[in-house]
């Protein structure tokens, strides 16, 4: 049972359902009624000559309020379903997002959010991506975790499932940002990730629970992924896509980009290329990040037996031109007669075998 007295913080989740609006609309009308309880419930007159809202939102506004009993109830539920409501008055409210004016004015939690002094990294890509982009997600996901990262995605099909999955298996924190509401799963094939960060880690959304994914919702959540991190990392991306749109967020918000380079001709790895070409990062190591972020990279090697005549033939060319010291990429490539991106990529195989390591700015060594 709901209390005949509305609290702030269930106008705060009212405010929150009215369609179109956002952590601008609601900060404003706080600012102007001096709290979310008050803004709520402001009379039609006021909200007019206080200029807020346009005459047309004015309305829809007026209309969600019909709505405020059934609103409080799922409010009051909330609890049991073990969702947070966090506004962005509380202390638990992310720090990173603070210097942002789109910031949400609320975020719907479940499970834990990312400590604000624990460096943080967005991992996203590609839904539809290619196997190197799935063991490119899952390695450095789990080497920065290993290193101590929180990592960060979107919990979409493809790259963002392995990223999350590269945390998961070593036993990591990992967060995902939702499109949706964070009591719904989506996509479905991705419903042990979801259950595996409600344990160890978290999902959060800025919409409200119930929310089913719609287009419009995950570019608006691209800016909460970036905002959440100290560097972004697309692995695999076509020319135009929702990886380039966190991408743009992440440059607007003053946030470094790496990318992973791919084959020139390989559609799915367009965007990756463009970015690099661009002035963003070229990812080839996960001390090129831990460096910007001021860790150290100390793999931990597993080396397994193994016959030559089991690795490719890029493969096999690329180990026999490393040596015990360490090799700058482009020595590597002119020595085994491939391109700069072909050596990259047989080199990030030989990598995730435990055959090869890189020892920071390009340059690899065999694994002893």
């Amino acid at each position: 049972m709901t209390s005949n007295t509305l609290t702030d913080r269930e106008a705060l989740y009212c405010l929150c359902h009215v369609p179109g609006f956002g952590g601008v609309t609601i900060r404003g009308l706080k600012d102007t009624f001096g709290t979310y309880l008050s803004a709520w419930r402001v009379k039609p007159q006021e909200l007019q000559k206080s200029g807020v809202l346009t005459e047309r939102r004015a309305e829809v506004f007026q209309e969600s309020r019909k709505h405020e009993s059934a609103w409080r109830k799922e409010f009051a539920g909330l609890a049991q379903k073990n969702i947070r409501v966090i506004a962005e008055c509380d202390p638990d409210y992310p720090t990173r997002f603070l210097p942002y004016k789109d910031r949400p004015a609320a975020l719907f939690v479940k499970g834990s959010l990312p400590e604000n002094e624990v460096p943080s990294v967005a991992i996203v890509g590609a839904r539809a991506c290619t196997e190197y982009g799935k063991e490119a997600a899952g390695f450095y996901a789990g080497e920065l975790a290993n290193a101590g990262v929180n990592i960060i995605s979107g919990m979409a099909a493809g790259v963002d499932g392995y990223a999350h999955r590269g945390a998961i298996e070593r036993g990591k924190p990992t967060y995902a940002v939702l499109g949706c509401g964070v009591n719904v799963c989506y996509p479905r094939e991705n419903y042990k990730i979801f259950h595996a960060m409600e344990e160890n880690g978290g999902i959060l959304s800025e919409f409200v629970p119930g929310t089913c994914p719609a287009a419009m919702n995950f570019p608006m959540r691209n800016r909460i992924i970036s905002a959440l991190a100290d560097a972004v990392i697309i692995i695999e991306a076509r020319e135009k896509s929702g990886s380039l749109i966190t991408a743009d967020f992440a440059l607007e918000q003053g946030k470094e980009v790496f990318a992973l380079p791919g084959r020139a001709n390989d559609p799915l790895s367009g965007g990756c290329n463009r970015l690099i070409q661009g002035g963003a990062n070229m990812l080839l190591s996960p001390s090129d990040v831990l460096e910007f972020l001021g860790m150290k990279y100390e793999r931990k090697l597993t080396i397994h037996k193994f016959s030559q005549n089991r690795l490719a033939k890029n493969e096999n060319l690329v180990y026999a031109s490393v040596d015990s010291r360490p090799r700058y990429l482009e020595e590597i490539a002119a020595l085994c007669g491939l391109s700069v991106t072909e050596c990259m990529e047989a080199l990030l195989k030989l990598e995730l075998a435990g055959l090869v390591f890189g020892t920071g700015n390009q340059y690899y060594k065999k694994a002893e």
